[in-house]
């Protein structure tokens, strides 16, 4: 069975940082033959891509709103990715989830597998 299990959520006061991590197991594949992404969803909102990564590659993907303050990165040993997130704002609050499909995932297309996701409240 695929499992992905985020951790690393909880409250933070605007301004500050936090860092999420994913931890992927039961994969059919090797860990780099696999896209990950970091998706959110807020009260009231869609849920939204956040970021990705392709792990056979690095190569990385980010929503506009997160660009420039957010950082995913992925240990292949460990089988995880991380969601490094700074200059935290109250509009960042949301579940967080960690996704996983076969690489490649075209932007738009949805992710096979899903975490259970992690709270991240930021405060004003």
């Amino acid at each position: 069975e695929v499992q992905l299990v985020e951790s690393g959520g909880g409250l933070v006061q605007a301004g500050g940082s936090l860092t999420l991590s994913c931890a992927a197991s039961g994969f059919t594949f090797d860990f780099d033959d696999y896209t990950m992404g970091w998706f959110r969803q807020a009260p009231g909102k869609e849920r939204e891509g956040v970021s990705r990564i392709d792990i056979s590659d690095g190569t990385t993907y980010y929503a506009g709103s997160v660009r420039g303050r957010f950082t995913m990165s992925s240990d292949d040993a460990k089988n995880m990715v991380s969601l490094e997130m700074n200059g935290l704002k109250p509009e960042d609050t949301a579940v967080y989830y960690c996704a996983a499909s076969p690489a490649p995932v075209p932007l738009g297309m949805e992710f096979d597998y899903w975490g259970q996701g992690t709270q991240v409240t930021v405060s004003s």
